[in-house]
């Protein structure tokens, strides 16, 4: 949603991930939220501090997705329902099909903003095994 905890964790998931099989470079990743409120604003301290305990850099600054995106980007990725409802109501036409979920176990990724230092670890494990499942099927449809 503000872009300074699930969408920045996964960005720098991803960006290890990337690194970890030899891949910078041949994907872009960038995080964005739905909300704006946060622009500016880098990682929350918590959601770096987690990441930072399994080897993850979490970087940048808070930015809201534009209708430029879609065009800048094969691939937008929400963490939830809500997200994605809400990437649908901007996104210009013909853009849909490059929306989806990132999704582990079937499962929505959680705001852990609210919650305590464990919300923040659950959310990264959900993170962790969604984007490797991603990176496979990204690798495969190569």
């Amino acid at each position: 949603m503000g872009n300074i905890c699930r969408s920045p964790t996964a960005e720098g998931v991803m960006r290890h991930l990337l690194a970890e099989r030899g891949l910078d470079g041949e994907i872009e990743v960038q995080s964005a939220g739905t909300g704006g409120w946060h622009a500016g604003n880098p990682p929350d301290a918590r959601a770096t501090a987690a990441a930072r305990e399994r080897g993850i850099t979490l970087q940048g600054e808070a930015r809201q997705v534009t209708a430029r995106d879609f065009e800048d980007f094969d691939l937008l990725v929400a963490m939830d329902r809500e997200n994605l409802e809400e990437l649908r109501a901007i996104a210009p036409p013909g853009t849909e099909d490059k929306l989806r979920m990132l999704v582990a176990d079937g499962r929505d990724v959680p705001d852990p903003y609210y919650g305590g230092p464990r919300g923040f670890e659950a959310v990264l494990d959900l993170i962790e095994t969604a984007s490797e499942d991603l990176l496979d099927e990204l690798q495969r449809a190569r």
